[in-house]
C-alpha cells in the first residue's frame, strides 16, 4: 500500500511539475494616456516598452511586467508629461486557444516629468484589466486599462489620476 501512495504521489508531482510553463519576453505597444477628474485636458499618445516574465498552470497565469511608460495628459498649449517604471502583476485566464482575460494591480514609480518637485507624488498605484491572445511562434497582443487610484499631484485639494488604455505587441522567447 505505502508503494502505491507513493507512487500516485510521485505521478501527481511529475503531473503538476511539467503542466506549468514559463514565458519570457519582449514587448512594445502605445498608450493613449490622460488624467481623470480634470477638465480642459485631452489625451495625450506615448508609448510604453520592456519585458514580461509569466508562470501558466493549465487555464491561470500570473505575469509581471517591468515596462517603461509615457503617460500625462495634453493641455491647451502644451502636455502634462508623466513617465513611469511600471509594473503590472496581472492574473490571466485562458478561456480558449491562447485567448485571455487579464487583471490585476499594477505600481508605477515616477521617473521623468514636467511638474515642480514639491507638487508630485513619485509612486503611482492602479488597477489593470485587459485582455489578450497569444498566437503561435511567441507572439502576443494585449489590450489593457489603467485606472489609477492615487492622485498624480500631492497639491491639497488637485485631484487627478493616470487613466492610459494600451495596446501592446509582444514575443516570447520560451
Amino acid at each position: 500500500m505505502k508503494k502505491f501512495i507513493v507512487a500516485i504521489f510521485a505521478i501527481f508531482v511529475g503531473t503538476t511539475a511539467f503542466s506549468q510553463s514559463i514565458d519570457l519576453g519582449i514587448k512594445g505597444g502605445v498608450n493613449f494616456a490622460n488624467i481623470s477628474d480634470v477638465s480642459n485636458l485631452s489625451n495625450k499618445t506615448g508609448f510604453h516598452a520592456g519585458l514580461f516574465a509569466a508562470v501558466k498552470y493549465n487555464k491561470v497565469a500570473v505575469q509581471a511586467d517591468l515596462l517603461y511608460s509615457q503617460q500625462g495628459a495634453k493641455l491647451s498649449p502644451g502636455k502634462f508629461d508623466l513617465d513611469y517604471v511600471n509594473v503590472p502583476v496581472v492574473l490571466k485566464y485562458y478561456l480558449i486557444q491562447g485567448l485571455n482575460l487579464q487583471v490585476g494591480p499594477q505600481f508605477g514609480f515616477l521617473v521623468n516629468d514636467d511638474i515642480p518637485v514639491d507638487e508630485k507624488k513619485n509612486m503611482d498605484v492602479s488597477g489593470v484589466a485587459g485582455a489578450g491572445i497569444d498566437l503561435p511562434f511567441g507572439i502576443r497582443f494585449d489590450a489593457r486599462y489603467n485606472f489609477g487610484f492615487t492622485d498624480v499631484s500631492k497639491v491639497e485639494g488637485a485631484k487627478g489620476k493616470n487613466s492610459v488604455f494600451s495596446l501592446a505587441v509582444g514575443y516570447s522567447f520560451l
